[in-house]
């Protein structure tokens, strides 16, 4: 609030979409071979909590066990992700992107992207929640890898 008042703007405060968060993980992996962990019934349990595996498709609708909702409006095997994803105690939902970018030499950038956010505290805390998704995702397929 004071850095506002000082006219500087907080960190991932956005001009028309509340506070985002990114977070980027490099995995030695293809993109299909992270796309299929990520659309597992394992990988799910990383972005949205413990749900049955579903068909992920546009406007395909999820609610997990944990209260985490939302809806598909992009996919693009093996690329993209696009949905409203919102936590039962918030008022509204968020949008979140899922990313697979090529690194070259078969290693594959996982980019976890969150917008619409209401405060900088949320912010803090769904960066917290992505960074575990990344480094368990990271940990899990390189110990398929092995």
């Amino acid at each position: 609030m004071y850095e506002q008042l000082l006219g500087r703007k907080p960190i991932g405060l956005t001009a028309d979409a509340g506070y985002q968060i990114g977070v980027r993980r490099t995995v030695r992996a293809s993109k299909e071979t992270i796309w299929r962990y990520l659309t597992s019934g394992e990988g799910l349990k990383l972005w949205l909590g413990t749900i049955a595996p579903f068909p992920i498709a546009v406007g395909s609708a999820f609610v997990s066990e944990e209260g985490v909702s939302g809806k598909f409006g992009v996919v693009k095997s093996p690329e993209k992700l696009r949905m409203k994803w919102q936590r039962k105690d918030w008022e509204n939902a968020s949008t979140l992107q899922i990313y697979l970018l090529s690194s070259g030499a078969g290693k594959t950038t996982v980019a976890f992207h969150q917008e619409k956010l209401d405060d900088l505290y949320m912010r803090e805390i769904m960066k917290r929640h992505w960074e575990l998704a990344a480094e368990t995702l990271l940990r899990e397929l390189t110990a398929q890898e092995a």
